[in-house]
């Protein structure tokens, strides 16, 4: 009966069953209760390997959000959210994920210079009218400045709001979702925009801001301010293009957000305007340099960080905005603003000629 207890107490450690000891000897009981690899060992063997049944380790697997498709891990900017607990899921045929993108692209941009050309029709159409209606007004009220809306500040204050947003916790996913642009994200198409307004740093919108402060009034002399706001929003879908473009390309996947490849545009497009302004770093006032030479340091450093893969910026947005600045100043305000007449045509017919009232003929 000892035996038995002892054999129930050696395999008390999840074995409920333990098979009858009594009329056997010591070898025949070990024999019986070892497993087939430990016979012929001896019996201290046994009691020590009684208890060390153990589960063999879970190997961890990397996360689908911090990988790319080689399997390196994705290293993080400090200039975009965390997304470990947001997965992607990048195409089995890179080539189709492409397709929606380039569509939106392009459709949205001829949106937006059509739109532009609209805006200015009803511009020109509003100063018209209100200058007639100035001869008629008493002349102190005729010599007073209309009040303009400063673009530039409702740009900032959307990236400031987008900024505020980022600091809910309930709407994480929601941001990383709609205002991250990654070609291994469901969403494809909205964030291309809407990543234009999205910073998760301070420092990146406060930097961004400041570019944009400085050398947006010079570009809005040039072009004007409803064909600067379809250059700069059309800027920001086409410079996430091209980095949609390179991540399915090189298969670094990865989120991207900011402003700068808009930016780029406007930044290249001045300096390809005035290559001969001087130019200064914030920071050191004392060291000047020409825009135009400025313009081929940013287009050299992005194309070398687009080739190596350095992951701090953006560098093929960069390059897609400061490249799309480049050629619309060039090439693009001739080919696309200057042949807007027969969409303005068309509207103004609408305006003026328009349902008229009444069902009857005359």
């Amino acid at each position: 009966m000892a035996w038995r207890g002892w054999a129930q107490r050696g395999w008390g450690c999840g074995q409920a069953w333990a098979p009858p000891v009594s009329g056997r000897s010591c070898e025949e009981l070990t024999a019986a209760l070892a497993p087939p690899r430990l016979l012929g060992r001896r019996f201290n063997f046994f009691i020590q390997q009684k208890c060390g049944f153990r589960k063999a380790p879970r190997k961890v697997e990397p996360r689908r959000s911090d990988t790319g498709t080689s399997g390196t891990a994705y290293k993080r900017s400090v200039l975009i959210p965390p997304v470990e607990e947001t997965a992607f899921y990048p195409s089995p045929y890179p080539i189709r994920t492409l397709v929606k993108p380039l569509f939106f692209t392009v459709g949205f941009t001829g949106c937006a210079f059509g739109s532009a050309a609209i805006w200015q029709y009803e511009s020109l159409k509003s100063r018209v009218q209100s200058y007639f209606d100035g001869i008629k007004a008493d002349w102190l009220d005729s010599i007073r400045p209309q009040k303009e809306g400063d673009f530039r500040k409702e740009i900032i204050a959307a990236n400031v709001f987008v900024f505020c947003l980022w600091r809910v916790p309930s709407l994480q996913r929601t941001m990383i979702r709609y205002f991250t642009s990654n070609p291994a994200s469901k969403v494809l198409c909205s964030p291309m925009l809407l990543s234009t307004f999205s910073h998760f740093s301070l420092l990146h919108m406060a930097a961004n801001m400041y570019v944009l402060w400085s050398f947006s009034s010079s570009i809005v002399n040039i072009l004007g301010q409803e064909q600067f706001m379809a250059v700069y929003l059309s800027a920001g879908v086409i410079s996430n293009f091209v980095s949609y473009v390179c991540k399915v390309a090189t298969g670094r996947y990865g989120p991207s957000l900011g402003a700068s490849g808009a930016i780029m545009t406007v930044l290249a497009a001045v300096c390809t305007k005035i290559p001969e302004g001087r130019l200064a770093i914030i920071f050191l006032p004392m060291f000047t340099f020409t825009a135009g030479n400025a313009l081929k340091a940013i287009i050299a450093m992005d194309t070398v960080g687009m080739i190596l893969g350095w992951k701090f910026f953006d560098h093929a947005a960069h390059l897609g905005g400061a490249l799309f600045g480049i050629w619309y100043v060039t090439y693009g305000h001739e080919l696309i603003w200057k042949n807007r007449e027969p969409l303005v045509k068309i509207w103004h017919e609408m305006r003026t000629n328009g349902p008229k009232k009444g069902g009857g003929s005359k």
